[in-house]
């Protein structure tokens, strides 16, 4: 099998369960960490048995022995960062959201395409085993055509600090945060239709900062399904996890986090709450090994990624469109 080698820029929270996630695949190494500061990055690298480290993450693009690259850091430096390495020859997976807006996400799009090189965009919720339950009841019609859903990003009682809530570093707040979630799994679930218009109200109410931790949206798809998307941050209730979703068909209801279906069968109303693999955590380790599995089989098939950047491209698609509508008080049309 070939063997693959991988650079990790960045060394956060994140970046630790893509490390794990790499390491549990068969005949992947990674042979590079960059972070700052450099102690934390050699902490980082101890912990997973790396053996360089590095503070300039530039000073990887043209290593012969670099494959394929993550990048888990700012937003701001999704975009120059993934160029440089796609076009160095290195495949790259890019944490969510792909890019600080539209044309950014084109950019990297282009660039990938010239170069014959792999994107993957980290939403990771695709890999999730009740979120494609929910996606299979729903594409075999059982409860019918869907006709709304509302979906959730939001952290209750909580808010990330640092170059999270720094417009310039960020490009956005909640909405670009958390918000993403909740706007890519629905897609996913629905089938991936396009946006056509978005409505948003979209503000900041609790904290110092220049970003938003409030978010409203209303998303129309060609589908002809309406999806209502709450993001935010510190907010004092949620209505459900991270991505919790729910769907209301014409025969029937699907509920992701918790996990049910509401049907009627032979004219009685049922409830019907699906076995699922136990997880520790919310955000579970499985989901990103999973997505990590993927990423690695597509760099050695050479197959595009789902979520790849055409997908990101939509979430972009959407959230710009958001801010716009939030800034103008009107609906933005998506062509």
């Amino acid at each position: 099998m070939q063997k693959i080698n991988f650079a990790l820029i960045g060394a956060g929270f994140i970046a630790e369960y893509h490390a794990r996630g790499l390491q549990a695949q068969e005949s992947v190494e990674i042979v590079a960490v960059c972070g700052l500061p450099q102690e934390s990055a050699r902490t980082f690298a101890e912990k997973y048995g790396v053996d360089f480290v590095t503070e300039d993450a530039l000073s990887l693009v043209d290593r012969d022995d670099i494959d394929a690259v993550i990048l888990a850091l700012p937003n701001k430096f999704h975009a120059p960062y993934a160029i440089e390495f796609l076009k160095n020859g290195k495949d790259v997976f890019i944490e969510k959201p792909m890019a600080m807006n539209v044309r950014e996400s084109e950019l990297i799009a282009a660039v990938a395409e010239e170069n014959h090189r792999i994107v993957m965009v980290g939403h990771m919720w695709r890999f999730d085993e009740e979120v494609n339950f929910i996606k299979n009841v729903v594409a075999s019609g059982k409860i019918g055509r869907i006709i709304k859903t509302k979906g959730y990003g939001i952290h209750e009682n909580w808010g990330p600090e640092g170059w999270f809530v720094q417009k310039e570093m960020a490009g956005g707040g909640a909405l670009a945060d958390m918000g993403v979630h909740a706007i890519d799994t629905v897609r996913y679930i629905l089938g991936d239709p396009l946006p056509k218009q978005v409505y948003a109200k979209i503000g900041t109410f609790y904290g110092n900062y220049d970003v938003d931790d409030t978010g409203i949206l209303m998303i129309s798809w060609d589908n002809g399904t309406t999806s209502v998307i709450e993001s935010g941050w510190r907010q004092p209730h949620a209505d459900g996890p991270e991505a919790a979703t729910r769907l209301f068909g014409t025969q029937g209801y699907a509920g992701l986090f918790p996990t049910l279906l509401k049907l009627k069968i032979a004219d009685v109303q049922g409830e019907f709450n699906p076995q699922t693999m136990e997880k520790t955590e919310h955000c579970d380790q499985s989901i990103y090994t999973r997505q990590m599995e993927h990423f690695v089989n597509c760099v050695r098939t050479r197959q595009r990624p789902q979520p790849g950047f055409r997908e990101g491209r939509v979430v972009l698609q959407i959230v710009d469109a958001a801010y716009r509508s939030s800034e103008t008080g009107q609906a933005v049309e998506i062509p």
